[in-house]
């Protein structure tokens, strides 16, 4: 009996540990390629069968937003009123609706997915260098105080007969990044989006951002920034590749 406990607790950790990009991400034992551990040692990637689980990721329609904005609205103007407003003078006659409008656009990342953006944009090539796109504006919101996220996103890729089209690493930067999120979720999840989509040798990923739950309250440091990094495969493993990628991010 405690034996079956201990597996069944086992088993849930597992299962944990596998929810990434807010899908459970199945994974399978492949030697040579890590995510974490040392180079040449059993690791684990995504197993065929959930390789392609970013493509259903959509969890809001169009027809969602024209059923909730009513609703949403209706909310700014209670906080309006809590908060010691008039949500009938002119200035604020409106004002619910814009703001209810425009919680849709900071989030509509929850109505797109990355097959809509990737399914025509991954060619095959030989090309085996590194592949860098940087300085990706970036802007978001924070889920514990609903106040912008804002800064720029590094992303590197090693190949691996695959390519994707360049524009394309910007279009998964946003809809990530329209979503409620923390930084560090959201650095994670552009970086297996890209290793699911391409299956490359390795993929890194660095965030320097402001967050205004910091600027505008609690310890008000207008200067401070947070960096984030996610490295994969070859970027884990090889030290002279991670540095490589953090030397041209830099320069």
């Amino acid at each position: 009996m405690e034996r079956s406990k201990q597996k069944q607790m086992s088993q849930n950790e597992n299962e944990t540990d596998a929810a990434i990009n807010g899908h459970f991400d199945g994974r399978a034992k492949v030697p040579g390629w890590s995510a974490g551990g040392a180079a040449g040692t059993p690791s684990t990637v995504p197993s065929s069968s959930v390789m392609e689980s970013w493509r259903e990721e959509r969890t809001r329609s169009l027809e969602d937003n024209e059923m909730s904005l009513p609703s949403i609205a209706a909310a700014y103007t209670t906080i309006l009123r809590g908060l010691g407003e008039d949500p009938q003078r002119q200035g604020l006659l409106k004002t619910p609706w814009r703001a209810a409008t425009a919680m849709q656009f900071f989030t509509k990342g929850y109505q797109e997915k990355i097959i809509d953006v990737l399914n025509d944009a991954i060619f095959d090539e030989d090309h085996d260098e590194m592949v860098i796109v940087k300085d990706i504006d970036m802007f978001s919101m924070c889920e514990h105080h609903l106040v912008p996220i804002f800064g720029r996103v590094h992303i590197g890729y090693l190949p691996n007969k695959r390519v994707l089209g360049l524009s394309k690493l910007a279009r998964i930067v946003e809809i990530y990044s329209r979503r409620l999120q923390v930084q560090e979720r959201l650095t994670k999840q552009i970086a297996v989006a890209i290793t699911e989509a391409l299956q490359p040798a390795g993929v890194g990923v660095v965030i320097e951002a402001t967050h205004m739950c910091m600027v505008m309250r609690g310890v008000q440091k207008m200067n401070s920034k947070t960096v984030t990094s996610t490295m994969l495969g070859v970027f884990r493993e090889d030290p002279k590749t991670r540095d490589e990628f953090l030397s041209l991010i830099r320069s």
